[in-house]
C-alpha cells in the first residue's frame, strides 16, 4: 500500500511558482497554498513541518536578520530563489533552513531533494556548499589538525580518512580524484562508504564530524 501523501505548504505570492510546484502531487506530496508569514506559523500550529518557502516573499525581504531563525524551528523548509545567490542561501542556511535551491528546479528534481532533506541531509548548490565547507576549516584550524588521528576515522581505511579529510575542506571529488591519484568514480565509491560508516547524510555533516563538532 503507497504511503499517505505527505502535506507541503508552498509559500509564494506568485501564481507562476504556485502552478510550477504542483507537479510535486504526483511524488506523493499534498501542497497547500500560503501567501503570508502568518499562514506558515498557522501551518506549524498544526504540527506540519515541510514547506517550501519562495525567498522574494515581501516579508522575508532581508535575510541577514536574525529574526527568521524562528520560523524555521522545527521544521523542513526548502528555500527557493528565481534568483539564486551563494549569499543569500548562506544566510538562510544560517537561520536554519534545510536546503537552498532554484525556485524552477523540475519537480522531480525537487521531490529528491525533498527526500534528501527527509533522510537528515542538507541540500546547497556546490558552490555554497564549498564556501560553507571552507569556512568551517577556516574558523576551526585547531580543530582540523586534532582530526588527523581522531576518533571519527577509526572505522576507516586509510584511503576513506583521505577522502573524508579532503572532501571536509570543500574539496570537489574531480580535486579529491587528481589529488589522491584515484578515479571520480573511486571518489563516490569512499565516500559512500565514509558515509555510511559515519552515519552522515552530506559533505557538511561529514565536515562537522571531521572538525570534531557532532557526535
Amino acid at each position: 500500500m503507497p504511503a499517505p501523501a505527505q502535506p507541503i505548504l508552498m509559500l509564494t505570492r506568485n501564481t507562476a511558482l504556485w502552478q510550477h510546484w504542483q507537479p510535486l502531487r504526483l511524488h506523493g506530496w499534498l501542497p497547500r497554498h500560503g501567501t503570508r508569514i502568518a499562514d506558515w506559523t498557522d501551518w506549524r500550529d498544526q504540527n506540519h513541518r515541510w514547506a517550501l518557502l519562495d525567498a522574494s516573499l515581501p516579508e522575508l525581504a532581508d535575510w541577514t536578520q536574525p529574526g527568521h531563525r524562528a520560523l524555521f524551528q522545527g521544521q523542513l523548509a526548502l528555500v527557493l530563489s528565481t534568483h539564486p545567490s551563494d549569499e543569500q542561501g548562506h544566510h538562510a542556511l544560517l537561520q536554519g533552513a534545510s536546503g537552498y535551491a532554484h525556485a524552477l528546479t523540475p519537480a522531480s528534481e525537487l521531490d529528491h531533494i525533498l527526500q534528501t532533506i527527509a533522510h537528515g541531509g542538507i541540500w546547497t548548490g556546490r558552490s555554497l556548499l564549498q564556501r560553507l565547507l571552507a569556512d568551517v576549516s577556516q574558523r576551526l584550524p585547531a580543530l582540523a589538525e586534532r582530526a588527523q588521528g581522531a576518533e571519527w576515522a577509526t572505522d576507516l581505511t586509510p584511503r576513506e580518512q583521505a577522502v573524508a579529510r579532503l572532501a571536509a575542506l570543500g574539496k570537489s571529488n574531480a580535486d579529491i580524484a587528481q589529488a589522491l591519484d584515484i578515479t571520480e568514480r573511486t571518489v563516490r565509491a569512499h565516500l559512500s562508504a565514509t558515509f555510511e560508516k559515519l552515519d552522515v547524510a552530506d559533505r557538511l555533516q561529514l565536515a562537522l564530524k571531521v572538525h570534531g563538532i557532532s557526535g
